[in-house]
């Protein structure tokens, strides 16, 4: 269902990114810092569903709440002429690489049992084979 959902999301943005005119300058700082911010909630999404911890309501509060909160970062750092923005791509980046490191370790994980059963499904054969001889 998330596979499909991703996929559509997809679509979408590229239908639109087609058809919509480039972001201005002025904007690509903060579209920049929500595209960052809306990935840490998706990998963040992605982990929680493999722990079957996932919660819709926290995703969608986290997505958006994330994405505003770092706009309006980067919306007082302008103000005071400071990247306090650089903060939050920090922070977001790094939880991004931690939840694809879980990700990643929980498909591994899946791989390496999978390939313990063949090998003891292998095993097994090998000696029925040897004791019907």
């Amino acid at each position: 269902m998330i596979i499909f959902a991703i996929a559509i999301g997809c679509l979408v943005g590229i239908m639109l990114g087609i058809n919509a005119p480039a972001v201005s300058y002025i904007y690509s700082d903060y579209l920049a810092i929500a595209i960052i911010a809306a990935l840490d909630s998706v990998f963040g999404g992605i982990t929680a569903t493999l722990k079957e911890k996932f919660d819709f309501k926290v995703f969608v509060s986290g997505f958006f709440g994330n994405a505003i909160l770092s706009m309006l970062l980067i919306l007082l750092g302008k103000k005071l002429n400071v990247d306090i923005y650089l903060a939050a791509v920090v922070v977001f980046v790094g939880r991004m690489f931690n939840n694809l490191t879980m990700i990643r370790r929980f498909y591994l994980e899946k791989w390496d049992n999978l390939m313990k059963l063949k090998e003891q499904v292998k095993q097994e054969k090998s000696n029925q084979t040897k004791t019907e001889k």
